[in-house]
């Protein structure tokens, strides 16, 4: 095994060596959302991303420590808040509550820990306190604003220079910061907002000391893996790195891994440009599986362009693994206890080799998809040309195929949700034995009908070898 990740410091792939001694434990922190609406199908493809890091990691035999944390206090929480007449908590607490809905429905594994900024107030006002006491922080009026000029290397992650930090800077111009790319730790409330006591003012933290408090709490002073969009380079992850080493003068993080964003027109889809789609409606149209297959179908370094004809194509490809999978499942039903107890060698599986060779790769999902699919194809190619297939062979075809998929939190086995109007599966099975009665008396008017019936109510029927074969579209 040799795992390799692309760390964003370096610029370019490297063996994945954890910190810790064991060589087992691995710590790795994400940045989750700020909760004032619900995650967009860009935002999605963070959370499934990192989910199938955190899934082969452990797979690999790694014990995973995986925080990812909330931002529950922000301007744009607050101004929601005052435009429907809610408190603050109760804007943030609903849309906490409904991303984890969302990301179960993706099938997100839970994290360790979800940290909420709000919640660790005394950890972040003692981590801004250290910065004033070493000379990296210092307060004015209130507010308190981190050094950049004190930090040895600030810009290393972003690789900006130090006039395109200051241009780039997502601040506002503040005549009491002593340089213009230095930025904002604490900050006093606005009249009617709401405010944590500190000994600078009545007032709540800034956006990337949040980061860094949580992760310094959970994790400790150096973690293996931290992650999140490529938006946040700069300035977030950079000015995470800076007040985090400040500190402990050690590197932060062994590993930076950022995912590419979503396109919609080539243009990056975010809730500022109004280019977005909530997840949850998109998966008004496709089931969540389909999305999450989407989302993987592409390296996750690399933009992906969002449009309803690139998911159906997903969706094809995804049936079509699932077909594979049906009819092995079919086969494996008939074996007997005795022919099972006979499997003692793993099939020799090439294409099984290529997706764990994918996956190693910096978490090549796009490569090992495409090895799924030409695994399926050989499977399909050995069913068609075996009048009785050798059952115990098929039987360890479909724990690979399962293997490969469940790698990616794709559950082949897990049945489709057929909605209230959908017909039950004993209605099902009685039409189909109608049809075959009908054909047996060679009324083929009739067992037409029945087949149409069935295709109008989402039911489609294949005839094979093994007998009739149903599915819901």
């Amino acid at each position: 095994m040799n795992i390799k990740i692309y760390n964003t410091l370096t610029r370019r792939k490297e063996p994945f060596v954890p910190l810790d001694p064991d060589g087992k434990t691995v710590r790795m922190y994400t940045c989750g959302q700020t909760v004032y609406n619900d995650i967009h199908i860009g935002n999605a493809r963070f959370y499934v991303v990192f989910d199938v890091i955190r899934r082969y990691l452990e797979y690999r035999g790694f014990d995973v420590q995986y925080m990812q944390n909330f931002t529950d206090i922000d301007d744009k929480i607050i101004a929601r808040a005052v435009q429907e007449g809610k408190t603050v908590d109760d804007i943030a607490d609903t849309f906490v509550a409904r991303t984890l809905e969302d990301v179960e429905n993706l099938n997100v594994r839970p994290t360790t820990a979800n940290p909420r900024a709000t919640y660790e107030m005394p950890e972040i006002v003692d981590m801004i306190a250290r910065l004033i006491g070493i000379g990296a922080a210092y307060e004015r009026d209130g507010s308190v604003y981190f050094d950049t000029t004190r930090v040895p290397g600030y810009g290393k992650l972003s690789r900006k220079k130090p006039e395109d930090l200051i241009a780039g800077a997502r601040v506002e111009v503040d005549s009491e910061k002593r340089n213009p790319a230095d930025f904002v730790l604490w900050k006093p409330a606005k009249p009617g907002e709401p405010f944590w006591p500190s000994p600078w003012s009545k007032g709540r933290p800034g956006w990337h000391i949040e980061c860094s408090a949580m992760a310094y709490k959970y994790l400790g002073e150096e973690i293996d893996i931290h992650g999140g969009g490529a938006d946040l380079i700069f300035p977030h992850h950079e000015n995470e790195i800076a007040q985090t080493e400040a500190i402990t003068g050690k590197p932060f993080s062994r590993y930076w891994m950022h995912c590419g964003i979503l396109t919609v027109d080539h243009k990056k889809m975010s809730k500022s440009r109004g280019n977005f789609q909530t997840l949850r409606e998109v998966a008004e149209r496709f089931p969540y599986d389909v999305i999450r297959f989407y989302l993987l179908s592409g390296h996750y370094r690399m933009p992906m362009e969002f449009t309803d004809e690139v998911i159906t194509a997903a969706a094809k490809g995804l049936e079509r693994i699932r077909n594979c999978y049906d009819a092995l499942a079919r086969l494996s039903e008939k074996m007997t206890e005795a022919t099972l107890s006979q499997i003692e060698t793993k099939l020799n599986c090439p294409y099984e080799d290529a997706f764990y060779a994918a996956m190693d790769d910096d978490f090549n999902t796009a490569d090992a998809v495409t090895a799924i699919f030409e695994w399926v194809k050989f499977i399909n190619t050995e069913l068609a040309k075996h009048e009785k297939p050798p059952q115990e062979t098929f039987e360890r075809m479909k724990e690979q195929l399962t293997r490969m998929c469940g790698l990616l939190g794709i559950d082949l086995e897990k049945p489709a949700t057929p909605s209230e109007d959908d017909p039950d599966t004993a209605y099902i099975e009685a039409r189909i034995a109608a049809r075959q009665a009908a054909r047996a008396a060679k009324d083929f008017t009739e067992s037409d009908r029945i087949r149409n019936e069935l295709t109008e109510r989402g039911i489609v029927l294949e005839d094979t070898r093994e007998g009739v074969i149903w599915k819901r579209v």
